[in-house]
């Protein structure tokens, strides 16, 4: 697994800014980001799906939406609103949000 050390060296590292490259919070943002991805696939029944596809150009829409915010809730015990989702389109962005709320 590959850390992407770019966004630790910008100071968006799950862990703060501070926290070194490869922490385990970088870790598990990226074991969140691909459940997220997966979740993206089997909903959307669609197999390209990246940590930046966006759900929406995928085909997505606010029904399908509930599933994965559904899948999340399952989980990660994070209960998230559908704005926190239309805020947060990709598996990345909605990684993120699913970790700060944690």
């Amino acid at each position: 697994m590959s850390v992407d050390t770019t966004a630790s060296a910008a100071g968006s590292s799950p862990a703060g800014p501070d926290a070194p490259v490869g922490s385990p919070a970088d870790v598990d943002a990226d074991a969140d980001t691909e459940g997220v991805v997966a979740m993206f696939r089997r909903v959307l029944e669609v197999e390209d799906v990246s940590a930046d596809s966006d759900f929406f150009l995928l085909g997505g829409d606010s029904l399908v939406a509930t599933r994965v915010l559904s899948a999340v809730a399952r989980s990660y015990g994070v209960e998230l609103t559908f704005e926190d989702f239309i805020g947060a389109p990709t598996p990345e962005q909605l990684a993120e949000k699913i970790a700060a709320t944690r």
